[in-house]
């Protein structure tokens, strides 16, 4: 039972730890400052998810007042708000400021706990944003955002994009503390300089005085500027281990400690100077480390441009544009396989929606003329005219694409840990310093010795050098049409040791193609023909396509493509076929098995006969790869170039013809299975599966809309012959993150030489922090632009 009283004891609320005042709350002999926290805590115990409350003390934050969202019932505003809406599913992403701490990590991600219509949260703790997928069927779009307010994570909700606005805000909290900590420095340095240069007679007697002043302006330095580090500590100790932050609370504990005796007991001044110094220089480091991270996520978000045009439709005529170029009521034509790269209403044709890559379910969705298609969604059937209706989002499909990453943002990585142990080691070295030290009879350099090493030792900067190391060279890679998923993508280029590629679209180009047809084709045939061909993406399509010339096109019904066969369709009442021998009606003769054959109806019409060329510099290219990888050649076509790509591959090369993607796939598993670290290179149709299956699977692209969601990276077709500079250049990453660990190392260790000595004053060892940050930083910084420029990718 919940009993209330009125009392006015200095209790903490148990959800949010402010201080009960007036009514006392209680509940579970558990006491609340409010209804509202007593309400959230009652909520988090009813799902049994009170764990909630282990990863942090007093984690929540208070709920000041009740909030109304009715508004968020009215479709329109609805409309604006959401990413996604399908007839089941919904996804949509809040900027929520209240987020702090894991414990609101664990909270938010473990909604589905709370109400089973949500199936999926997602945190970006840098951002503070939660993108939620839910059936809205179940739970309304009000419905969701009353959860995350009744728990204390109320969203920050406009009708403009506040996820955006708010992204790279400038983290006010933070800066405040600094200015706090920078005053109370510069006021303690000043009282300081008569110590500092030698007291006269009459200074003498404001000695007393000055330490007091010192000291008070240490308090508001300790309790309000460096309170997050003894929050981090304690919780990190309360979960059994040590974090960065725990020898950092120490030291400034104790140098406040010995303040306060010095100046009550001894008329001394103290460490006042070296713990506001020390504070604010820690401070100021964090506010460098945020400002680094939020440019690392700024390159990736608005850099990371997909290196593909869409189709546009002007006067009824076609014309690529790039995604950035789009605006509102541009009409677009999306054939089979192509991604809807804008939120757009279907305007034409029968749109049968792969949503796999915004949702995950692989179901096609049928979607009917005026329906909104959302931004992600790939075409599954005959070609379709849509009217965008929202400006292309890059960012949103960058994000899409980078799903897996997000799902793994928190999972520790490779820095974390050598951190975790550096700090260990740090601790084993710093207490025994101070245990040789008090041996040896000398409290002042134990303590000098002790508080030194902790801060000098510092291993924020080995955790910072990966990540802008690797986002750099994302940098450079993005300026040559070359765009890589996520930084631990890039770690995977540097591991290949062997490279498969798909043969059209990828080792040939679809620019200056000879086309030749053997057979008869009358005006109506031809019109048949670009009819069923304007619907498909695939490289002889377009070829064939361009090559006819007719913008003239009739309705089309009953489409299907089959990748690595060919396509079908209904068109203008007659049945035409194009492609492999494979999808035609009946079988034809040995000799007629090269070009992409024409059926019309059950009359076979003819062949066109494709005579590719070869990618500019394809012998060079293969030549320079063959050091470093074996490779190998898996083409859905007929073997009919085999004797020319012999003249391009070493004779060691693997090249095999008429594989379905299935054979592709299984082919990439089966070099996995011998141990080999496979790139896969394709165009992004017949071979999805296959680049989804690779260590690192490369889209292949020129002009068009074939990109597949399940590669590592994105290559645009004129960039292809500096694959071999990429692959360089990813292990000179490699090369560049390893060096700046050793200067790190050496770093520290020429510091812990002074520090384990006590020559080194704390407050320089704090100056010395940030600045080995500084270098590490600069040392990236230059050393990529130096192996950019050596593999002339500058």
């Amino acid at each position: 039972m919940m009993k209330q009283q009125t009392t006015f004891s200095a209790i903490s609320c148990y959800h949010c730890g402010e201080d009960v005042r007036g009514v006392d709350f209680s509940v579970d002999q558990k006491h609340f400052c409010c209804a509202g926290c007593m309400g959230v805590y009652q909520i988090l115990s009813a799902n049994k998810m009170c764990s909630y409350y282990a990863y942090n003390e007093n984690p929540g934050k208070r709920l000041n007042s009740t909030s109304h969202f009715e508004y968020l019932d009215e479709p329109t505003i609805e409309k604006k708000l959401v990413d996604y809406k399908d007839e089941t599913n919904a996804i949509v992403t809040f900027y929520i400021p209240a987020i702090h701490c894991s414990s609101c990590i664990w909270l938010l991600e473990h909604l589905y706990k709370i109400n089973s219509a949500i199936y999926s949260s997602r945190i970006d703790f840098l951002k503070k944003e939660v993108t939620v997928s839910y059936k809205h069927k179940a739970v309304s779009l009000k419905g969701v955002v009353e959860i995350l307010a009744q728990i204390g994570y109320e969203p920050s909700i406009s009708l403009q994009d506040v996820v955006r606005e708010n992204s790279h805000s400038v983290n006010k909290s933070l800066i405040l503390k600094i200015a706090v900590a920078g005053f109370c420095m510069g006021n303690v340095m000043l009282f300081s300089f008569p110590e500092y240069f030698g007291l006269s007679g009459l200074e003498r007697q404001f000695q007393a005085l000055f330490g007091w002043l010192n000291l008070a302006f240490c308090m508001p330095v300790v309790f309000y500027c460096a309170k997050d580090y003894f929050t981090s500590a304690i919780t990190s100790l309360k979960h059994g281990h040590v974090n960065l932050d725990t020898p950092l609370a120490l030291i400034i504990s104790v140098l406040f400690l010995r303040t306060i005796v010095s100046v009550l007991f001894t008329n001394e001044p103290g460490f006042a100077d070296t713990l506001t110094g020390l504070v604010f220089l820690l401070l100021m480091g964090k506010w460098v480390k945020q400002r680094t991270y939020h440019h690392i996520s700024f390159d990736r978000d608005y850099r990371s441009y997909f290196p593909i045009a869409v189709t546009t439709l002007v006067d009824g005529k076609e014309q690529p544009k790039a995604i950035s170029e789009l605006t509102i009521g541009d009409r677009l034509w999306i054939r089979n396989g192509e991604l809807v790269p804008a939120d757009s209403i279907l305007m034409r044709g029968d749109a049968w929606m792969d949503m796999s890559f915004v949702t995950g379910e692989t179901e096609p969705q049928q979607k009917v003329l005026g329906e909104i298609i959302y931004a992600g969604g790939k075409q599954m059937g005959e070609g379709i005219e849509i009217e965008v209706v929202k400006n292309a989002s890059q960012s949103y499909l960058t994000s899409l694409w980078n799903k897996d990453h997000y799902v793994n943002h928190f999972k520790q990585n490779f820095n974390d840990s050598v951190a975790k142990y550096f700090s260990m080691a740090v601790f084993v070295i710093a207490f025994s310093a101070m245990g040789y030290w008090y041996l040896m009879n000398d409290a002042s350099k134990a303590w000098l010795a002790f508080t030194a090493v902790i801060i000098v030792a510092c291993p924020c900067v080995l955790a910072l050098s990966t990540p802008f190391t690797l986002s750099a060279i994302l940098a450079v890679f993005d300026k040559k049409d070359f765009y890589v998923k996520n930084t631990d993508s890039l770690e995977a280029l540097a591991k290949c040791t062997s490279i498969v590629f798909d043969k059209t679209g990828t080792l040939t180009t679809t620019e200056n193609a000879k086309i030749l047809f053997k057979g008869t084709l009358n005006p109506m045939e031809k019109m048949l023909i670009v009819s069923l061909l304007n619907h498909s993406s695939h490289p002889l399509s377009r070829q064939i396509l361009k090559s006819l010339a007719i913008e003239q096109f009739y309705p089309i019904s009953r489409y299907k493509e089959i990748p690595g066969k060919g396509i079908r369709g209904l068109v203008n009442q007659q049945m035409v076929y194009a492609g492999s021998p494979a999808i035609l009606p009946f079988d034809i003769q040995p000799n007629q098995h090269h070009g992409v054959h024409i059926v019309i109806n059950s009359a076979y019409k003819g062949t066109f006969i494709v005579e590719q060329q070869w990618r500019p510099k394809l012998g060079v290219l293969l030549s320079s790869l063959n050091k470093y990888f074996t490779l190998k050649v898996l083409s859905g076509d007929n073997n009919k170039d085999e004797k020319a790509l012999k003249t391009f591959f070493p004779l060691s090369a693997d090249l095999k013809f008429e594989q379905s993607p299935l054979q592709k796939l299984e082919e990439i598993k089966h070099q996995q299975q011998k141990g080999e670290q496979v790139m896969m290179l394709g165009d992004g149709l017949n071979d999805a599966g296959a680049l989804k299956q690779s260590d690192f699977g490369i889209a292949v692209t020129d002009d068009v809309n074939n990109f597949t969601p399940g590669c590592d990276a994105i290559l645009k077709g004129s960039s292809l012959d500096l694959l071999p500079n990429f692959f360089q250049m990813s292990k000179d990453g490699l090369k560049t993150i390893k060096i700046s660990f050793v200067i790190a190392s050496a770093y520290n260790c020429v510091g812990l030489y002074f520090a384990i000595q006590g020559t080194l004053y704390p407050l320089v060892a704090a100056v010395l922090m940030p600045i080995s940050t500084i270098t590490i930083i600069s040392f990236t910084s230059i050393a990529t632009r130096f192996f950019a420029r050596k593999n002339n990718l500058l």
